[in-house]
């Protein structure tokens, strides 16, 4: 709580600098919002015939060109000497086979594992294969965290071998001793990954701490796992890495979920296991693309640009359920798409009074790995120094009409002192992330997070769990709801329910947060802790 009375002091502090629209001003913005015309969008890029946007499928490039003819209806610019509102994002693709052998024995008992029945694989191709056996070790969860005095390897040589580990963190209560309940980047399985490799492992097994009966759990994760594969093509290769099924490890390990890490070093010491791996991939190379459309203020005053980003993409065809194979993707994201676009047509009616360049970017590949926004900072069209900010839009307001926001990031910069005189000029209050979901968590889980390693200021803005007509447990029983039965499933679909008042309410935020940071006269700069910063200084220090 301290925190956050500390936080409002600041902003108030700093409000009376910022460049808070008078009432006069206020009335010269037009905010036409159509909801028949949003409603179209979702209709059509949510339908089955877009077959739920896959990244580089046949509903990807009808979903790239629905976009494109969008912006070109607006009147917005497109890519400078192109003449084309598409930057080409060359991708790879691969998706296991069924053929694939993997093998793990010890002197005793050799049991050979099938793909999506006993394990998945997180990484796929050539680069994976183990041609020969190697050592399997255990290493704990796989953390060496000099901040926590946790050191999983201090004891291990992993040179050339396989390193199980299992999933997650130690737990604490302890906020000063990862993050307590919250997850610190130490959980994430491709952080894992990374530290094994630079200990000189050849890959990593990592082991889930669930129920073994939890059938659910493992039908989720190999439906999570049964899509293709895709990375940029000219992403450094990974290696071998799988999630290996609990019931799987106590067949082989007799290891259970409740075993200590203790419990696990005994049971690994008292025989040597060894694993070997020939995959088999469908494997391709092919372009998928970002949709950029610009809008030049009449009177721009800055030389700078702001980045208003979301991504069109989401799973496409996958694994049946209930009859159903066609993933389509309303919520996640066919609800920002739509956002970005009608927020396009709103700011180019009031492009006078608009004193930056804003850079419209339908971006692909999100649901792969963040693909397309990482190639646009890689490849900007504009200077990523002089580009001052990323709103990206992941999802919008559609349960009913809310009293707060969430600024997901907000506290990393000062973007937050435009997020809360945003909410002053509309009478919204802000709020957190409530306790039942994990906060750390939320800001490196979609594009904002790849402007930001870019060093560029980003922020995704919510609707608060703070409704109207919903009570605080309803709508949290509603939340979860999605989370556990409609996230990632084919019903992710035009069944949903939206509230066309509660969608409006949300653009016209963002609309009022845009002309806030484009009309600012003052820098917009990292907060001095956040991680970001020093990024940003090189990119300005080089100009890049």
């Amino acid at each position: 709580m301290k925190n956050i009375i500390n936080r409002i002091l600041i902003v108030l502090s700093f409000i009376p600098t910022l460049n808070i629209f008078s009432q006069d001003f206020l009335e010269k913005i037009k905010f036409n919002f159509d909801s028949n015309s949003y409603k179209h969008h979702i209709e059509i890029l949510g339908s089955d015939l877009f077959e739920g946007r896959g990244t580089g499928t046949k509903g990807g490039e009808l979903s790239a060109n629905y976009i494109r003819e969008k912006f070109e209806e607006i009147n917005l610019l497109p890519i400078p000497k192109t003449n084309s509102y598409f930057q080409e994002v060359p991708l790879h693709g691969s998706i296991p086979l069924e053929n694939s052998n993997l093998i793990i024995f010890s002197n005793l008992d050799t049991f050979r594992l099938a793909h999506q029945k006993d394990y998945v694989i997180i990484n796929t191709g050539e680069q994976t294969i183990i041609p020969y056996p190697l050592e399997i070790s255990f290493c704990g969860y796989g953390i060496n965290a000099p901040e926590f005095d946790h050191f999983d390897y201090s004891e291990n040589d992993v040179t050339g071998k396989i390193t199980m580990i299992l999933n997650g963190e130690p737990n604490s209560d302890d906020v000063n001793y990862f993050n307590g309940a919250e997850p610190t980047i130490y959980s994430y399985n491709d952080v894992k990954n990374r530290i094994a490799i630079s200990r000189g492992a050849s890959g990593t097994i990592i082991l889930p701490n669930t129920e073994i009966d939890n059938s659910n759990f493992w039908m989720k994760l190999t439906n999570d796992y049964s899509f293709e594969d895709v990375n940029l093509l000219y992403t450094p290769s990974e290696n071998f890495s799988i999630i290996l099924n609990p019931s799987t490890a106590k067949k082989i390990f007799n290891i259970l979920p409740n075993n200590s890490t203790q419990e696990i070093s005994k049971i690994m010491n008292e025989k040597k296991y060894y694993l070997s791996y020939e995959g088999n991939f469908h494997e391709r190379d092919f372009i998928s693309r970002n949709v950029i459309g610009i809008l030049k203020p009449d009177n721009e005053t800055k030389d700078e640009v702001i980045i208003i980003s979301a991504h069109y993409d989401h799973l496409g065809i996958g694994p049946n359920v209930n009859g159903d194979s066609i993933y389509n993707g309303v919520l996640d994201n066919a609800v920002g798409i739509s956002a970005l676009i009608e927020l396009a047509k709103i700011l180019k009616q009031n492009q006078y009074l608009l004193e930056r360049t804003i850079i419209f970017i339908a971006v692909t590949g999100e649901e792969k790995g963040l693909l397309g926004s990482t190639y646009y900072t890689d490849h900007p069209i504009f200077p990523l120094y002089k580009t001052i900010a990323n709103l990206n839009i992941d999802g919008i307001a559609y349960l009913d009409d809310f009293n707060s926001v969430i600024g997901i990031g907000s506290e990393l910069s000062q973007l937050e002192q435009f997020l809360f005189s945003t909410a002053n000029l509309l009478k919204l209050k802000i709020s957190n992330i409530p306790k039942e979901f994990f906060y750390q968590e939320a800001f490196n889980r979609s594009d904002q997070i790849a402007f930001a390693k870019a060093g560029i200021p980003s922020i995704l803005i919510l609707d608060g769990i703070d409704y109207s007509n919903l009570s605080h447990q309803k709508a949290l029983e509603k939340i979860f709801y999605y989370n556990e039965n409609i996230y990632h499933t084919p019903f992710d679909d035009l069944e949903i329910k939206i509230n066309y008042s509660a969608v409006e309410k949300h653009i016209k935020f963002l609309t009022y947060f845009i002309f806030q940071v484009s009309n600012t006269e003052y820098e917009i700069t990292w907060n001095q802790n956040s991680p970001y910063n020093l990024i940003r200084l090189q990119t300005k220090a080089e100009k890049r």
